[in-house]
């Protein structure tokens, strides 16, 4: 190995080296916003669950004058 290689080598592993030498800054706690606990809590209107489009398929029905045929439709259940 002649010595720029071990140059080379070293000015590549120095970076990384640095980067993981822990700081003081690393050890301390991280507080982001000390006031947001101090807030009202939001009140959450209660909403009646959305009506789903159901498919009715089509059936005869019974009437007094026979039967009858009703067409498949769509209502909200």
């Amino acid at each position: 190995m002649n010595i720029k290689q071990i140059l080379a080598g070293v000015a590549l592993i120095l970076p990384f080296a640095v980067t993981s030498i822990p700081s003081q800054a690393s050890a301390l706690q991280v507080i982001g916003n000390p006031h947001g606990i101090n807030r009202p809590a939001q009140i959450i209107a209660n909403k009646p669950p959305a009506k789903k489009k159901v498919l009715v398929r089509g059936y005869w029905e019974k009437t007094n004058h026979g039967r009858k045929w009703v067409a498949a439709h769509y209502v909200y259940k």
